[in-house]
């Protein structure tokens, strides 16, 4: 028989385990950890663009613009925008600061590429060719492609929405990458160095809403896609998809890299506990840093 101390003992340090895990995960949620698979969706639509996902870590940013008398305004909708809202002042600007506070980095001792995405609303090319005189001013934090190589920098700019294919495809030298269609991902195999990210609505895809199982003929097909996005060195994201647990757990299980959210909060308490209960499984894991020159 044992002794009462040493099974109080045991149960003392089982305890104290339990509280440091607890306190642990507790101290994760409350400071700007960076979570890879975090993808904030329509960001400036927040009280305080930017700076409300960089507070929760986000590592993904997505800003609509539109290019109105030579300016790129931060908007949704084209009637509804303030001529104060660019896509410097909110964006750019703040992030250089920031990155010039922290030794190069966005988040200190983070060393991977913030991917800020860029969905163009108005004219591809016109807007594109007014978006480029302004990456020029920060060419020194932008991931950059110079005759064949890729070089990576604290941010990374992504192209979506109006996309200026041919522009980009024909370019040399450029500060800023494409958001490729997820569906067309086998047809046109052009590598990283032009496509980055490979997207996707959620209903074009799957039709599962997140109760009940999901069904394995759609998560075969969703594994499939991502896999070919893989294969090519993109980064895979389904937007517009149901802000529930079960479905981001799904997503991540197949491999699915950004996980789309307007929910800031929910998301990272959601990652945070995901990676401890599944850090060590052997499912198919999402890519968290690719480098392809």
């Amino acid at each position: 028989m044992k002794a009462p101390v040493a099974i109080l003992s045991k149960k003392l340090l089982k305890t104290g385990i339990f509280v440091l895990l607890l306190l642990d995960l507790q101290s994760a949620r409350s400071q700007s950890i960076p979570l890879p698979n975090a993808f904030a969706h329509n960001d400036y639509c927040h009280p305080h663009p930017l700076f409300d996902a960089l507070d929760n870590g986000y590592t993904n940013i997505e800003a609509d613009i539109f290019l109105e008398e030579g300016d790129l305004i931060v908007a949704h909708i084209y009637p509804f925008f303030r001529a104060e809202k660019t896509l410097e002042t909110l964006y750019l600007q703040p992030l250089a600061d920031r990155i010039a506070k922290n030794n190069g980095q966005v988040y200190k001792g983070y060393t991977t590429p913030i991917v800020l995405l860029i969905d163009i609303k108005t004219g591809a090319n016109n807007t594109y060719s007014a978006l480029k005189l302004l990456l020029e001013k920060y060419r020194s934090i932008l991931s950059s492609y110079d005759n064949g190589k890729v070089t990576q920098r604290a941010i990374t700019i992504v192209l979506s929405g109006h996309k200026p294919y041919q522009m980009i495809k024909s370019e040399t030298n450029r500060l800023a990458f494409i958001d490729e269609d997820l569906r067309k991902t086998a047809m046109d195999t052009t590598a990283a160095n032009v496509y980055k990210l490979a997207s996707c609505k959620y209903s074009k895809m799957l039709s599962w809403n997140g109760n009940g199982d999901f069904p394995v003929s759609e998560k075969n097909k969703l594994c499939a896609y991502v896999s070919m996005a893989h294969k090519f060195g993109k980064k895979v994201r389904l937007w517009a998809s149901p802000e529930k647990n079960s479905v981001w757990q799904e997503l991540l299980k197949c491999g699915v890299d950004l996980i789309n959210t307007d929910k800031l909060v929910d998301l990272k308490n959601f990652l945070i506990t995901y990676k401890s209960s599944y850090g060590n499984s052997t499912v198919m894991l999402p890519i968290n840093n690719i480098e392809v020159n």
